[in-house]
């Protein structure tokens, strides 16, 4: 009879171990996939940091042609919107062609 004694409680103190380790690995999956989903979020914000410019660009408040062109890096933006007349006659909510000037590396 204590043989049985024995080996149940053997059976029990397995069985905990087993839910113990269970538990541990479920709470880890779960710490992993919020670290995933953080390094996705610190790439697309990499990314929209490194974007210049749309290709059609919207002038906002306060905004001249030289600071977006330094800004988007297009030096050539009067002569790609043959819209603009005069270069100093630049309003909020004037739609703009924008062709980022690359550099070759």
């Amino acid at each position: 009879m204590a043989c049985s004694c024995s080996i149940t409680s053997t059976g029990e103190k397995i069985s905990w171990y087993c839910a113990l380790l269970l538990a541990l690995l479920l709470v880890l999956s779960c710490c992993e996939s919020s670290e995933s989903e953080f390094s996705v979020k610190a790439m697309k914000n990499d990314m929209n940091v490194n974007r210049l410019c749309d290709e059609i660009y919207v002038v906002r408040e306060g905004e001249t042609l030289q600071t977006i062109s330094e800004r988007c890096r297009d030096p050539y933006i009067v002569e790609e919107n043959p819209h603009i007349h005069d270069p100093d006659d630049v309003f909020p909510g004037l739609v703009i062609k924008i062709t980022p000037f690359r550099d070759s590396y």
